[in-house]
Order: C-alpha cells, then sequence, then structure tokens
C-alpha cells in the first residue's frame, strides 16, 4: 500500500468533519456562549501573532492537553492554523475523541485574524 500524503490525509479527515470559512466561524463563536477558538500552529508562531480570543495547543498537544482544557464533550470548538490543513487534521482528531461540536476554519490565517479581532 502506498504512503499517503498530506493533502489526502487532510481531504480524507475533511470527509468526516465541519468545514467553515471565516465568517461562519465567527457566528457559530458569537453564537455559542462558551465556544473556544483552538490555534493548532506551533507556540512559537502563535507567540509570534494569535487571535486574541484563540487558545494555543499545538496539533500534536491535542490529546493531551484539550480534554484537560475542555472535559465537556459539547463544548463548541472551532480549530485554525495557518491555511486549514492542521486544523482540519486536529478538528478530526477531536472528533474522534468524542467532541461533538467541532469546526475547522479553513481559511488563511491572516483572513481568520482580519474577521475575529
Amino acid at each position: 500500500m502506498p504512503i499517503k500524503t498530506a493533502a489526502e490525509l487532510i481531504s480524507e479527515a475533511q470527509e468526516h468533519i465541519s468545514c467553515v470559512d471565516a465568517e461562519s466561524a465567527k457566528a457559530i463563536y458569537d453564537e455559542s456562549p462558551g465556544a473556544v477558538i483552538l490555534d493548532v500552529r506551533e507556540a512559537d508562531s502563535a507567540a509570534k501573532s494569535k487571535l486574541s480570543s484563540s487558545t494555543n495547543v499545538s496539533r500534536g498537544l491535542i490529546e493531551m492537553k484539550v480534554p484537560k482544557l475542555y472535559p465537556d464533550s459539547s463544548t463548541v470548538i472551532l480549530t485554525h492554523c495557518g491555511g486549514g490543513g492542521r486544523a482540519s487534521l486536529a478538528a478530526y482528531t477531536l472528533k474522534q475523541m468524542g467532541y461533538r461540536n467541532v469546526y475547522a476554519i479553513t481559511a488563511p490565517y491572516q483572513t481568520i485574524k482580519e474577521v475575529f479581532d
């Protein structure tokens, strides 16, 4: 069996999750009390520029950190990264973990920042 590319894995993940643009994400966030935005970029990227309302949890730490931060599986979680790929993979992981209200923001980071901040 051939090795899957990152693009193939992202595409597969997106078949199982809800992907939203920046404007739709903002509407979901504004309409959902207790909603959270997870910045799944690496910590150094988040340190340079991050949404004021987001929490940084690098994609590789999702399984360890998110259940401690957000133990309620009904929490509305919006994931974002730089372009949507890692956000999609993280959202799929969260869904597999049992979170029911997860959305991947698949817009470029600059667009997300303009809409949210």
